[in-house]
């Protein structure tokens, strides 16, 4: 049997003496454990700064059909199609030919093999807003976009145009020549006429537009679901505009640029159509 002595011996023998270091350990879970909390510490603070930061606007990916009505415009549809096709915004371009006489349909015969055109021919000459109502029948994109047939716009300002609705804040945009030069256009007359008519146009509708009577409109397609449009030649302008203003459409304006032509040049709006839309404004303001 051992002896007190002995057993105090034995404890002493197992317990490290006073000053000793113990031996290194192995695990290190706890630097793991102590990265972890600093990782999420280090998100819940990015987290917490983005929310001071203004939401970024998402964009949206379109797809784009451009419409074009065509009337005798044998010297420039050749080069307003390669240009739309060098800005390569588009799905489709949809070309209605309104009877053309001047050799325009030929060319358009030949313009009709590539992938990205289709083009319709009226058998008669009905005006642009029945080539519009066409066109608009026969395209896919999910926005629609007008672009004449002459050489006036220039297809280069089309990311202008289709960036507020990329962004969500536009339902319809209209290209302004008056934005930021009014004198892109060197007839006094024509300027004074276009504004009378976005004059009148504005009053009626509440908008507040400088260029009700561009060419450069833009639309996401739902907006125009169900609209029915009556105007075979320029009454299209301000009826569509009366229409889309009675349904609460979101409208905006983007500059752009203009490069006009004069009567002798293929011009074909004049007075008459000035009349015709400001009765325009008047119907179509009041009655569908």
């Amino acid at each position: 049997m051992a002896t007190s002595h002995e057993l105090l011996e034995d404890q002493q023998t197992a317990q490290p003496t006073a000053g000793a270091t113990s031996a290194p350990t192995s695990d290190n879970s706890y630097l793991d454990r102590a990265m972890s909390t600093l990782e999420q510490a280090e998100a819940s603070l990015a987290d917490a700064a983005r929310l001071d930061e203004p939401e970024a606007p998402q964009r949206v990916a379109l797809a784009v059909s451009i419409l074009m009505p065509v009337f005798n415009e044998r010297d420039t549809i050749r080069e307003i199609v390669a240009q739309v096709q060098r800005v390569g915004v588009h799905q489709e371009i949809v070309i209605v030919d309104d009877c053309s006489t001047d050799g325009t349909r030929d060319i358009l015969i030949e313009l009709d093999r590539q992938d990205d055109i289709r083009v319709v021919m009226h058998g008669y000459n009905r005006g642009k807003g029945a080539a519009l109502r066409t066109a608009m029948a026969q395209a896919k994109g999910d926005v629609l976009l007008i672009q004449d047939a002459d050489l006036e716009y220039n297809p280069t300002d089309y990311q202008r145009l289709l960036e507020p609705i990329e962004r969500g804040e536009a339902d319809v945009v209209y290209g302004s020549r008056f934005l930021e030069n009014a004198h892109q256009d060197p007839s006094f007359m024509h300027r004074f006429g276009n504004r009378a008519l976005t004059w009148a146009s504005n009053v009626t509708t509440g908008l507040r537009l400088t260029d009700m009577e561009t060419c450069y409109k833009v639309f996401r397609r739902d907006t125009l679901r169900g609209m029915m449009l009556r105007e075979d030649r320029f009454g299209f302008e301000p009826e569509i505009t009366a229409k889309l203003a009675r349904r609460k459409c979101r409208v905006v304006e983007a500059p752009i640029g203009y490069n006009s032509r004069g009567y002798d040049e293929g011009k074909k709006i004049g007075v008459r159509d000035g009349l015709r839309a400001l009765w325009c404004i008047v119907r179509y303001s009041r009655w569908d």
